[in-house]
């Protein structure tokens, strides 16, 4: 039942981060609503995988968790950023609050929060996706195997859009920072906004995931030398 509820909880704010990106086609109201709503999941998130503070200090770091607990502590620095300037900004949510200054730095933090934190939750998906790989693999080890490479093949395929993707929209500019305006086009299709941010995290699952398979593979390699 718990793992069920982990899994509803990272598919909702997947989905709930994805709509915050396309801003430009839901409206300032729906994208606060929404985005209070992606913070009560990211709460619920660590709630449920209270565990891995628990273990944070426990064990040897290895190289892949050392990769692994970096991004973890970038995602939550992000929405932290995010929470914050999200705050300071609000004229729906937390327009209650009386907030007056410290607008313009909130509105550099947020930018920086967005992107950043939307390519660390990708990266941070693919850190797990082994979890997903596993449902689709057959039960036979020849039907594994070409699974496998079929799967390789599509991943790095969506990898490769979402590389041209991050190129075209101009990632790098918000990025770092060296424009403080965010380019949106309100004429652009809803389809494609979509299927272009959806390359996005898939270019960053297949980065995470097969640069923990190989940090984990040195280390095997490490082992088998020592012994």
């Amino acid at each position: 039942m718990k793992g069920k509820l982990k899994r509803a909880v990272d598919v909702l704010m997947t989905a709930a981060l994805l709509f915050l990106m396309g801003y430009q086609f839901w409206g300032e109201k729906a994208h606060e609503w929404v985005g209070a709503g992606i913070f009560v999941l990211f709460a619920a998130h660590h709630i449920l995988n209270f565990g891995w503070y628990k273990n944070l200090f426990r064990g040897k770091y290895t190289a892949f968790r050392i990769f692994q607990v970096s991004i973890d502590m970038l995602t939550l620095l992000s929405m932290a950023v995010l929470v914050y300037s999200s705050v300071v900004l609000s004229r729906y949510v937390f327009a209650f609050l009386p907030i007056e200054s410290g607008l313009a730095l909130a509105r550099r933090l947020h930018i920086l929060g967005s992107y950043w934190g939307f390519l660390l939750m990708g990266l941070h998906l693919g850190l797990h996706w082994n979890m997903v790989l596993g449902r689709l693999k057959g039960k036979r080890k020849s039907d594994t195997r070409s699974r496998k490479t079929i799967l390789f093949i599509a991943g790095l395929l969506v990898a490769l859009y979402g590389g041209w993707v991050f190129v075209k929209r101009d990632f790098a500019t918000y990025l770092f920072l060296k424009s403080e305006f965010v380019f949106l086009d309100y004429e652009e299709p809803k389809i494609s906004f979509y299927l272009e941010y959806l390359s996005l995290i898939g270019m960053c699952i297949f980065i995470s995931h097969y640069a923990g398979k190989l940090l984990q593979l040195f280390k095997k390699k490490e082992v088998g030398r020592v012994e």
